[in-house]
């Protein structure tokens, strides 16, 4: 089985940095038994202000099963996953013509 990598982007609101941050720190248990058993493995998310100002998140995770589709849509009808992002999405900013984060394209990776 080969692992899949998948990086996506979105935007934040400044107002809600804290709020984001503490609902994603270790001590909050959040939604990573979901990511788990969906097959999602080193899921990160980091922050950045880029030049045109606003703030940013980007995602990275691997995927480790054999059936991302179903995984994903096991995942996305989940009553916890549900709402877990009823609380985050009001926090993020999709980039225009996007409702939720923007997928990127894999250019290079090092093993």
């Amino acid at each position: 089985m080969a692992v899949q990598r998948f990086g996506m982007v979105i935007g934040v609101r400044e107002e809600k940095v804290d709020e984001y941050k503490a609902v994603h720190a270790d001590e909050h248990p959040g939604v990573r038994d979901l990511l788990e058993r969906a097959n999602m493995r080193n899921f990160s998310i980091f922050i950045e202000r880029l030049p045109d100002g606003k703030l940013y998140l980007f995602g990275y995770y691997e995927y480790h099963g054999t059936d991302r589709e179903g995984d994903m849509h096991r995942l996305a009808e989940d009553p916890r996953n549900v709402e877990w992002l009823a609380m985050t999405d009001p926090m993020q900013i999709p980039l225009p013509g996007e409702a939720s984060w923007r997928m990127m394209e894999q250019v290079y990776f090092n093993a």
